[in-house]
């Protein structure tokens, strides 16, 4: 990141620090005779620790409204009551109303219902190593050439990047180039406006100190002046330090801005691109903190209707305000490579996408969007890409809903170019609007999937590996139980029906396979918590320590023979579990190298090393606390530390010149998290090398006692107490082998016994038995505590579960079929429990209907998996 993050400032300045800048270039039917089921199974439902579970539905096409239309003779699965000790007891909440009606859309600015598609110039103006590339011939141009090449498949923004102003008028607002733009550049949008497109723009955070210094009178804002609007003392305002900070509250500044907006409007300006937003844009803190300035540029855009996009590398901890005020967010540094006249763009910024997308993924739908920067995919000689790279990047664009803007001259599109991006069913992908995500990211061969509105899935394989590779897309991984119709979307071709899986031979090295995945008749769909198909009415949040993940806790038995002189001695406890540099959970962004044999004294004597700024690694973990160790050396610099995508610190990792280098030392540690699944993330900031030698992850334990001793001389049942509820415990294992229940051990209550039998047979020495315990869908649920916030999924199907957690903090629950009440539903238990049936209902008529869930008593209501059944 070294060269890009210089190359950056130095193009970025040289295009914006513009000595005469204003603001700174930058009711419904009942089911019939319907006797669903109302009270939680006794017995789990959810999935065992090691596996995924439900998600749902695929394929372009909008959610079509319940028709009301009255099921058919519905069959009821009866099911046991949860034992609530009084203590659980919660207060009566208001009686059910009998009817509900449908949710209300919620509002989504109507220019950004879907991702957009266009260009933009800024890939060209550091490919041309000339900022003032930008001519109105250029734009012209590519406007032309978008029309006749990719107009067809919706592309229609042509998008200006930085330095097309140079000056400011009379009221301090930016005005175009004249050099650029003899004949003005209105004129160069109104052809682009003919063609039938629309045109964009960019402006950064601030104002100018020349705008500051000449108190220019701001136009419509009596009394106001471009001086009095700057914060006191100055401050810096954007990343490159070329603008001062604006005081928003100072009533005249949003009439700056507003002033700016109406002259962009009166241009027929549709996209504002806004740039060095921070927290983000290389700042990880709010020392640079541009939000106000988000907010009332937001204020002024929406009312002319233009869309707004932030840049660059937005920081997720502050996502709800990106979505709150912007139709769309970079979620990384610049896929440029800044490697003028070579190539546009190079795999590693490509790669370094997919942990991005995994954590952003959630937070895109309609009215705003993850963005993935330009798709430099249109020429195989300029792009830096294979053709298998080039497939790749247009796919994870795609089923990312990200803008899917082109970075390329659009006069030279070579014929590859042009089929992929207007390829007629990946282009319906990206403008279906939901985002994918992947069933893992701790492999090179990943499986990416979104549910689609209309019961489908979009399913991508991707090889991010060195070598071809077979990938498998198991059903029960999206949430599918049943066959499916399976049809490769890039080679238009249906390849059958598939009973639990497709495998995908041969994928090319950093290849993909696109596909649409419909369920047949018969089949069920399981939508987790955080699907876009869920709808959400009122005060919810995902998570936040109410989540219970499934895990895996070790037993260490020690085994011996007390009469042969070999006495088992207690192994030692401990919950730290050393996660090497080499963990395929571990999830590296950049050109990372291995090196082993080294000799110092590292653990496993091997680290992963990386030389560019920017490039990072990840790893998720279950557990209370971990410790990055890594070695301390006058070669290495700083790096920052994020937790759950939230920045926590600055650390150094070198050493003065001369001092000898130190391993295994744990540079960033944290302890005393809530139990349950956490993500740590390391960026490279400065130094010539960032090293990871390991992770020490400190888990909970679930186990009492957590070691065992048996001694052969002595049998006996070894008893051991579950801290969590016995119910939630999937299975034992050992070595991948599976114990069996009733004969190697029994379960009563919250105690397992080992049978001596089954100790008996090991061998002397300690062995590890893994205790696994289930969890909440995917490790998540969403959760609300205000008395008739409500859950809702339309679907089309002829039966339908509402699967979720019982627990002494929760209460009674209202659920509704077609908008008519069908059970009230009581969700107290003695113990946290996970995956129970707490509602089913069965022989719906096929056709749409919705099922509602609100919250009617209790502490807390949470949502975990909705399930329909597609006709049978």
């Amino acid at each position: 990141m070294t060269r890009q993050t210089r190359a950056r400032r130095g193009l970025r300045a040289l295009i914006v620090s513009v000595a005469a800048l204003g603001l700174v270039a930058a009711a419904a039917a009942a089911p019939a005779g319907a006797t669903p089921t109302g009270t939680p199974s006794p017995e789990p439902t959810g999935t065992p620790a090691a596996t995924a579970t439900p998600t749902a539905t695929s394929t372009p096409a909008p959610t079509p409204t319940p028709t009301g239309a009255a099921p058919e003779s519905p069959v009821a699965t009866p099911t046991a009551a949860p034992s609530a000790s009084p203590a659980a007891t919660a207060k009566p909440g208001a009686k059910p109303a009998p009817i509900i009606q449908p949710p209300a859309a919620p509002p989504v600015d109507a220019w950004a219902k879907t991702p957009y598609l266009g260009w933009s110039s800024y890939s060209m103006q550091v490919y041309s190593g000339d900022p003032k590339w930008i001519t109105a011939d250029q734009i012209i141009a590519q406007s032309d050439a978008m029309k006749a090449k990719l107009g067809k498949a919706g592309y229609d923004y042509i998008n200006v990047d930085s330095g097309w102003n140079d000056g400011v008028d009379a009221n301090g607002r930016p005005t175009p180039s004249a050099t650029l733009y003899p004949q003005g550049l209105k004129k160069v949008i109104d052809h682009v406006h003919a063609n039938g497109q629309k045109f964009g723009l960019y402006l950064i955070p601030g104002i100018s100190p020349d705008v500051y210094e000449k108190a220019y009178p701001i136009a419509n804002a009596p009394g106001c002046t471009t001086h009095d609007i700057v914060k006191q003392p100055l401050q810096q305002a954007d990343y490159w330090k070329i603008g001062y900070r604006i005081d928003f509250s100072n009533p005249c500044a949003q009439k700056y801005v507003d002033s700016i907006v109406d002259q962009l409007a009166a241009w027929g300006v549709n996209f504002l691109k806004f740039d060095s937003v921070t927290p983000g844009s290389g700042v990880s803190d709010l020392s640079l903190d541009a939000r106000d300035d988000v907010a009332a540029w937001s204020q002024a855009l929406k009312k002319k209707n233009i869309w707004f996009e932030l840049s660059w590398a937005l920081d997720i901890n502050y996502a709800d305000t990106w979505k709150q005020y912007a139709n769309g967010w970079r979620v990384e540094w610049d896929v440029e490579c800044y490697c003028s006249g070579v190539a546009l763009t190079q795999w590693d910024n490509i790669a370094r996408l997919f942990p991005r997308a995994a954590d952003w993924w959630r937070h895109a739908g309609p009215g705003g969007w993850n963005d993935f920067d330009s798709l430099d995919v249109g020429n195989g000689t300029m792009d830096g890409l294979t053709r298998d790279e080039r497939r790749t990047a247009t796919t994870l664009w795609a089923i990312s809903a990200a803008p899917m803007y082109v970075g390329n001259d659009l006069t030279k599109l070579d014929q590859f170019g042009v089929d992929l991006l207007t390829n007629r069913e990946v282009v319906a992908v990206n403008q279906a609007g939901t985002p994918a995500q992947p069933v893992s990211t701790a492999t090179d061969k990943q499986v990416w999937f979104a549910p689609n509105a209309d019961g489908s899935y979009t399913v991508a394989l991707f090889n991010l590996g060195r070598t071809d590779a077979d990938i498998t897309a198991n059903w029960s991984d999206l949430g599918l139980t049943g066959p499916a119709t399976v049809r490769d979307l890039w080679a238009g071709k249906d390849l059958g029906t598939f009973d639990t899986r497709f495998t995908g031979e041969t994928v090319p090295i950093h290849g993909t396979r696109l596909l649409k995945v419909t369920p047949k008749k018969g089949s069920t769909v399981a939508l987790n918590d955080d699907a876009q198909r869920v709808q959400y009415t009122g005060d919810w949040s995902r998570n936040g320590g109410l989540e219970v993940p499934a895990t895996t806790q070790q037993l260490p038995v020690a085994v011996g023979d007390s009469s042969g002189g070999q006495v088992p001695t207690p192994p030692a406890s401990s919950r730290v579990v050393a996660v090497n540099d080499n963990d395929s959970g571990i999830a590296y962004s950049g050109s990372w190298g291995q090196s082993g044999g080294r000799g110092f004294g590292d653990y496993n004597d091997d680290v992963h090393y990386v030389e560019a700024d920017g490039s990072s690694f990840q790893y998720t973990f279950t557990g209370t606390g971990i410790d990055y160790v890594t070695e301390l050396d006058q070669s290495q610099g700083d790096v920052d530390v994020y937790l759950d995508g939230q920045f926590q610190k600055t650390v150094s990792t070198g050493r003065d010149a001369g001092q000898p280098r130190q391993t295994q030392q744990a540079v960033w540690s944290v302890s005393g998290l809530p139990n349950g699944s956490h993500t740590l993330r390391v960026v490279k900031k400065s130094g010539a090398f960032m090293l990871l030698d390991k992770l020490d992850v400190t888990l909970e334990s679930l186990l009492q006692p957590d070691v065992a001793v048996f001694d052969k001389a002595a049998p006996a049942d070894v008893p051991v107490t579950l801290l969590r509820d016995g119910g939630e415990l999937a299975g034992i294992s050992r070595d991948g082998s599976a114990l069996k229940k009733g004969t190697d051990y029994t379960v009563s209550g919250s105690t397992v016994t080992l049978r001596a039998g089954y100790l008996a047979g090991l061998a002397n020495g300690t062995a590890s038995l893994a205790f696994q315990f289930r969890g909440d869908a995917r490790d998540d649920v969403h959760a609300t505590t205000k008395d008739g916030d409500r859950v809702d999924l339309v679907f089309r199907g002829t039966g339908v579960s509402w699967i979720g957690a019982t627990a002494p903090d929760q209460g009674t629950a209202a659920v509704y079929i077609d908008g008519r009440l069908a059970k009230t539903v009581d969700t107290r238990s003695d113990a946290r429990r996970t995956g129970r049936t707490l509602f089913s209902v069965d022989g719906l008529r096929d056709g749409e209907h919705r099922i509602t869930v609100q919250k009617v008593s209790g502490d807390v209501l949470r949502n975990d998996v909705l399930q329909y059944t597609v006709k049978k």
